[in-house]
This record gives C-alpha cells, structure tokens and sequence, in this order.
C-alpha cells in the first residue's frame, strides 16, 4: 500500500532518455515530432462523439503522455508542432483546419491549452514518476485543459451562465478523462518497468 501511494521512485529507466536534457538532437525531434503525429493520429483515426460543441476523441492520450515521455520542453514542444501543423492541414478533429477555423472553434480553447498541459505534466511528473506520481501529475494537467476549455467555451459557445459551460464542458467528461488519466498512467509506468536499466 505505501509504494502505491508513494509520488517518487529513484529507479531509472530506458525510456527516461526521452525526455533527459542530454538526450541527442535526433533523439528531442523524434519525440517531438511523434507525439504531434500520435496528437493528429488520435483526431483522424476514431469515432467523434460530440457532447454538446466539445468531441471526445483519443487526442488527450497522446497530450498526456508526451508530457510524462517528453517532459515539459519537449511535450510543449509536440503540441506546439501539432497546433502549428493544423494550420496548413487538416489536423484538427473535425473537418476545418487553418487559423480562422481554430479561432471560431467552440472547443479551440482546449487545443490552444494543449502546450501547457504537456508542460504542467512534464514539469510535476520530473519527481512524480511513479503510477500514482504520474496520475497526479496528470491529473494537473487535466485541470489546466479544462480551465482554458471551459472558459473558451463559455464564451465561444455564449452560454447563458458559468454553470451551463462547467456542466457541457467539464462535468461530462470526467468519468472519460479519468479513465484516460489511469490508462496513460499505467502505460507510462508499465514501460518504465520494462526498460529499467
């Protein structure tokens, strides 16, 4: 029971080279570039299931984990290149792409939070990077994305009160966040397992 709720582990791991300072040039743009296209990936290839203007997709999976993988640089630095990408081409979930279409989106707010997420999540998960460290961590990162989310959509959305943009653009999607948050977190620590050094 004390090592499940223990936030730190000293063992190392393979993986940990990911998001090292002294990691390789190549090693950085591959991570980077990666967890982009896994971003993009978790919007083209699953079903939208709107709730009201905000889609479930599998996007948050890849957000979340290139903050535990990459770090805060290098996970701010993957939602960056994937917001950057979906500029010129249609990255974005949905059918749009371009800065007119992000800007009028109901749901921009939580893709515009993206980099901040990974980074909150790379910066707690430097000491938290054990399961229930990496949950926590994450779990700072999830109330980062609906802060920015809720608050866009609010406005985006014009809803009539706080309570109707709190209800459509975050209560709804605890449950599912959750379970994102615990499966990410099991994948994280499950692969640092495998690759202890």
């Amino acid at each position: 029971m004390h090592q499940l709720l223990q936030l730190q582990t000293p063992r190392t791991a393979l993986v940990d080279r990911l998001r090292a300072e002294e990691a390789s040039a190549v090693t950085q743009a591959v991570g980077v570039t990666g967890f982009a296209l896994l971003t993009a990936l978790g919007a083209q290839f699953n079903v939208h299931i709107y709730l009201w203007e905000v889609p479930i997709t599998l996007q948050t999976l890849a957000v979340y984990g290139s903050g535990l993988y990459l770090g805060w640089r290098n996970g701010l630095l993957a939602q960056l290149l994937y917001i950057a990408m979906g500029l010129f081409i249609p990255v974005y979930a949905g059918e749009g792409y371009g800065l007119s279409y992000l800007m009028s989106a109901p749901s921009a707010g939580y893709l515009l939070a993206w980099p901040a997420v990974a980074a909150v999540i790379g910066a707690l998960s430097t000491r938290w990077n054990s399961l229930s460290g990496s949950i926590l961590a994450t779990i700072g990162g999830s109330l980062v994305l609906f802060t920015c989310g809720v608050t866009w959509l609010h406005y985006a959305a014009d809803h009539a009160t706080w309570w109707e943009s709190i209800d459509k653009g975050w209560l709804r999607f605890v449950l599912i966040d959750l379970a994102k948050i615990i499966f990410v977190g099991l994948v994280y620590t499950g692969t640092r397992q495998l690759q202890q050094k």
